[in-house]
């Protein structure tokens, strides 16, 4: 693990597609630096990003995700407070020695583990002013590349994963990646989303649908978004965004959206594709998403998971029988 503080520097470059948009990125930012006050008090102290699932946190998850797909180099942005985040992927020497004393080696490995995945690099945001803001903060860190931003709160099941196809993608067309959901119309309001078309035809299958993106708005009512296609936390972007950050106002809830700086660089003939993701992912960034995620992965486990899922159908069918008593 490598810790480093860094500075925005001005930007290079302007918002046109440039050369090395079609270089296979191997940079990714994390935003990790809000205030999670969906889960206070718990996150007062305890940063959402580290909450556990079963015995291991989401943002080893996350990190995971991308060192599987070629990333070797994380930015966390951070904020005050949140230095367990990148405690969480140094070495414990300590801890590593007890367990070799004890001779467990599979919690050793689990421990070690972290901070094998991928080079982590920090940088701190000094105030919590949007995503778009969160991610100019790395701009210097990412040197002109294009670059990948997944957001610190959710991620996808290993066995159907997004990345890859999304990388691979990018370095073929240049420009902007996005990942999509398809949406109930009543939860378009959440989410950017985007109007698309077709394709080009010679495109490289990823193993996902693939659609051009031609229009992007953020929080839209029911009645004025374009389709139900939502963007969800994985971006491949080129370094030009750093330039159309600093050019957008601030937008939705009076901060600076990474939405409206990718809207502009497609204004501006960047070209934007996005990838249709139907696979399982999993939304820890609000309470209810965060507990089906502890369910559904521990269910899957071959340690716990079928002594918990025993235990989790008699518990379901003891609540069943109580309110069918309460209700005769």
């Amino acid at each position: 693990m490598v810790d480093s503080a860094r500075t925005t520097t001005e930007t290079t470059g302007g918002s046109s597609p440039s050369t090395s948009d079609h270089h296979r990125a191997v940079k990714a930012v994390i935003p990790a630096a809000g205030l999670a006050t969906r889960f206070l008090p718990a996150t007062k102290a305890v940063p959402k990003e580290l909450l556990p699932i079963v015995d291991r946190p989401v943002l080893e998850y996350i990190v995971e995700e991308a060192a599987n797909s070629g990333i070797s180099d994380i930015l966390l942005i951070t904020g005050r407070g949140k230095t367990s985040m990148v405690d969480h992927f140094d070495r414990r020497p300590d801890l590593e020695a007890r367990l070799i004393e004890k001779g467990d080696d599979e919690r050793l490995a689990a421990v070690r583990r972290p901070s094998e995945l991928a080079d982590i690099y920090t940088c701190r945001q000094h105030e919590p002013l949007g995503l778009g803001h969160a991610v100019g903060v790395g701009e210097s860190h990412i040197a002109g590349e294009p670059f990948v931003v997944l957001l610190g709160d959710e991620f996808v099941d290993e066995s159907s994963p997004l990345l890859p196809a999304m990388l691979d993608l990018q370095a073929r067309t240049g420009g902007i990646v996005l990942a999509f959901i398809e949406v109930e119309p009543d939860e378009v309001r959440r989410y950017g989303i985007a109007s698309v078309e077709p394709a080009e035809p010679d495109l490289p299958d990823v193993g996902h649908e693939v659609v051009r993106v031609t229009g992007l708005v953020e929080k839209p009512s029911r009645e004025e978004a374009p389709s139900n296609l939502a963007v969800v936390g994985r971006y491949v972007l080129p370094a030009t965004i750093f330039n159309a950050i600093k050019r957008v106002k601030p937008g939705s809830g009076g901060e600076i959206q990474l939405t409206d700086a990718m809207a502009l660089l497609l204004a501006e003939g960047t070209p934007v594709h996005g990838v249709i993701y139907r696979g399982i992912r999993y939304d820890t960034g609000q309470p209810l998403g965060y507990l089906q995620a502890v369910v559904q992965l521990a269910s899957s486990r071959p340690d716990i998971g079928p002594e918990f899922r025993t235990w989790l159908r008699d518990f379901v069918d003891a609540i069943d029988d109580s309110e069918d008593s309460a209700g005769s």
